[in-house]
């Protein structure tokens, strides 16, 4: 959807698991106060990667640059970072501040996070340099951290199948065929941005069974990047590892009530004020016309290496690109898609879609990939003509529908969709309505199971069915009067 609900309409923070990750401790064993002091955290780790951050604060004179040095121990690699200019040479890593940020002032801190690569063990750096004076004197022997605990099996004790492509069709393990029929569940995109929490009303058994109920077999989870990454501009208690683990933590439970899970990235870094601007935030609080090169490829090389070993887990790589809003051809609207760089009319660096299967094929992930097209994944027309290359053969169309769409009629689903749809597996990411009812949404899903094909009703929230769209009253699943249709005809279709 476009343009979820702003923080006013937000009454209830969500739960979710909060799991510490493995910090260098920064007080000084002896009471006084270090010249400076860093906290190493790795965020989340994969069995060959791992994301991991820093914290500098400085409690010298005020600085107008900084230099951060430290020494891995067992032949840890960084492959990628942000918020500062990183480097290795050898065992030394170096992480140099950007232009924006090197200012620090005295009792300042600022923070930098980064992706890497490890192989038998990944013992936490001990000792920081800060242009050249050591940090952290005093503090005790770290031990070495440890990969993210799994959470426990919630009582459903299901499974999900793990999914590949085969021709036009998504199939489990054994070839049978799989459609992906079920909701969204809005609220990892905005809660945390908006500092209220992570989810946006319970994710807990009961909640996920109310899905399952429903007879969903999918739920789409939309998130941002800034939050995963965990940059400074997040409350640190929804950022970083604690963000990480509540997705973990939801995605497991999804699973366990054999619910197929799609990680979709919503909200993105990228300031964009052009044609159909949400917002002139340059941080991850509106739909941005396309992914950034500064951050969204580490996302998903960090989701990709943190779900690579779950072939039930679905990427969606990012929500609603509208590249053509801000370019004056389609072409260079469908180039800018596929191939990212500078792209007219976009005022920052843009990750194109090429870039994201690259960054998640990179991390070993072999999982289903989805792709949306132009004009906020309702133009498919040249999807098939400017498709990425997936070496692992798992691409899939994406497709969002609504009722005030510009391709949202029969004629237009035969002419765009059906060439799209007879050569890849085709998901409509979102179908909807604004009318507090469910004709429109009615036709949708005729087509869509006239052809086999899969869609998900936007949104599993309780907002107001007309500004949402909603599909629920409450979390126990009572539907609002849009909501019967995608329930009625699940339960129909599901039996």
């Amino acid at each position: 959807m476009r343009h979820p609900p702003r923080s006013v309409l937000l009454a209830v923070a969500g739960a979710g698991a909060l799991v510490g990750s493995a910090l260098v401790p920064v007080v000084s064993a002896s009471g006084a106060t270090p010249a400076c002091t860093v906290q190493y955290a790795v965020t989340s780790q994969w069995d060959t990667g791992f994301q991991g951050s820093v914290t500098i604060t400085n409690n010298m004179a005020a600085m107008t640059g900084w230099s951060l040095g430290f020494d891995f121990a067992n032949g840890q690699k960084v492959t990628q970072g942000w918020s500062a200019k990183w480097s290795q040479s050898g065992t030394t890593v170096t992480a140099a501040n950007e232009s924006w940020n090197g200012s620090l002032a005295t009792g300042a801190s600022v923070s930098a996070g980064f992706l890497g690569s490890w192989s038998g063990s990944n013992t936490v750096p001990t000792a920081f340099r800060l242009n050249g004076t050591t940090c952290n004197v005093d503090t005790q022997p770290t031990p070495t951290p440890t990969p993210t605990p799994t959470p426990t099996e919630p009582p459903a004790g299901g499974t999900a199948p793990a999914l590949h492509v085969s021709g036009t069709r998504l199939v489990d393990a054994g070839g049978t065929t799989r459609r992906l029929l079920g909701v969204n569940r809005s609220g990892g995109e905005f809660m945390c941005v908006q500092g209220y929490g992570i989810w946006d009303g319970p994710v807990g058994d009961a909640a996920i069974k109310a899905i399952a109920d429903w007879k969903a077999d999918a739920i789409r989870i939309p998130l941002n990047e800034e939050c995963w990454l965990g940059l400074s501009n997040i409350k640190p208690e929804y950022a970083g590892a604690n963000y990480i683990n509540a997705v973990k933590e939801l995605v497991a439970r999804v699973e366990s009530y054999g619910l197929t899970p799609i990680l979709e990235l919503h909200w993105s870094y990228g300031q964009y004020t052009g044609n159909s601007a949400g917002c002139s935030d340059v941080h991850a609080t509106c739909q941005k016309p396309m992914p950034d090169a500064q951050y969204s490829p580490s996302f998903w090389s960090s989701v990709a290496g943190t779900f690579k070993d779950d072939q039930a887990a679905v990427f969606d790589l990012f929500n609603e690109p509208y590249p053509d809003r801000a370019t004056s051809t389609l072409t260079q609207a469908w180039q800018c898609w596929r191939d990212g760089g500078t792209c007219p009319g976009i005022g920052y660096e843009v990750a194109g879609m090429q870039d994201l299967v690259d960054s998640i094929r990179g991390a070993g992930a072999r999982n289903v990939i989805m792709a949306g097209g132009l004009a906020y994944s309702n133009d498919l027309g040249q999807w098939l003509t400017y498709r990425p290359t997936d070496p692992a053969g798992n691409l899939v169309a994406a497709y969002h529908v609504y009722n005030f769409n510009t391709c949202a009629s029969e004629s237009c689903w035969n002419s765009t969709l059906a060439p799209v749809a007879a050569q890849v597996p085709l998901v409509a990411g979102e179908i909807g309505e604004n009318t507090c009812s469910h004709g429109f949404v009615d036709q949708v899903m005729k087509w869509f199971d006239d052809r086999g094909l899969s869609y998900l009703g936007w949104t599993w929230n309780t907002w107001d069915c007309s500004s949402g769209p909603s599909l629920i009253s409450d979390y126990s699943g009572t539907p609002t009067a849009y909501g019967v249709g995608l329930r009625d005809h699940l339960k129909a279709v599901n039996p």
